[in-house]
């Protein structure tokens, strides 16, 4: 069993940078694929990145060479640092496995992208 605890959201100025961490309990977390996702109001939960366990990554067109996934395996941390952030970054972020497990999804972190 594995819980996630996403952090390090909050509000930044256009062209500003953010670094999240999502905490994970569980000795399985090595195993994991993981994967960063957010989700704006009334629309649905879209993919951001994904990390292989051996750490190889995946971006999502609107994020490549903005954004960038890494996982510490002796943290049991995923993180990902998101630099030229911009308005249409706005959304609620959140880490899970990938394929995503419902059981996984914690409270995710809000980021704010505004003047």
């Amino acid at each position: 069993q594995v819980q996630l605890a996403e952090s390090g959201g909050g509000l930044v100025q256009p062209g500003g940078s953010l670094r999240l961490s999502c905490a994970a309990s569980g000795s399985i977390f090595k195993s994991l694929r993981m994967a960063w996702y957010r989700q704006v109001p009334g629309k649905e939960r879209d993919l951001v990145a994904t990390i292989t366990q051996g750490g190889s990554t995946y971006y999502a067109d609107a994020m490549k060479g903005r954004f960038t996934i890494s996982r510490d395996n002796a943290k049991n941390t995923l993180y990902l640092q998101m630099n030229s952030l911009q308005p249409e970054d706005t959304a609620v972020y959140y880490c899970n496995a990938l394929p995503a497990l419902q059981k996984y999804w914690g409270q995710g972190t809000q980021v704010t992208v505004s003047s």
